[in-house]
């Protein structure tokens, strides 16, 4: 757990005034759809900072934050991955593309985007969708 949760100030230091604009509209969309428990975190040795959101001892999806990048990561077991894949071609082709370069491990897939702008939250959504259907109306 962190000590001190870091503001809007030190979180546009960190990533810069564009990415902290794309996290908040992350965050926003999110929690639109979703009653989730946010969990700040270390980011371990890739990343400063670690943003999760559980609910119930599952993780539907983690944000990360360093230097002049953000992360959004989402992980598919196998019945989710098999989800996603019965749609692929219903994603645009980079969510494609980075599901396809992803490892698979024996826990699933721990797919990593770092969006630079709100282009592919449409995707996102759905991603998530497949983990859990949002709880909010």
């Amino acid at each position: 757990m962190l000590d001190v949760i870091p503001n809007a100030e030190q979180m546009t230091a960190l990533v810069g005034k564009p990415l902290y604009e794309v996290w908040n509209k992350l965050c926003n969309l999110i929690d639109e759809k979703y009653d989730m428990d946010c969990l700040w975190n270390k980011g371990g040795k890739a990343w400063t900072y670690e943003y999760k959101y559980r609910r119930g001892g599952k993780t539907l999806c983690t944000l990360y934050a360093k230097e002049n990048c953000v992360g959004f990561m989402i992980i598919l077991g196998k019945e989710e991955r098999l989800k996603f894949e019965e749609d692929r071609k219903s994603y645009g082709k980079e969510v494609q593309k980075i599901y396809d370069e992803t490892q698979t491990y024996h826990d699933g897939k721990w797919i990593m985007f770092e969006p630079v702008d709100t282009s592919l939250f449409d995707d996102f959504i759905r991603l998530l969708r497949i983990k859990r259907k949002p709880n909010r109306k």
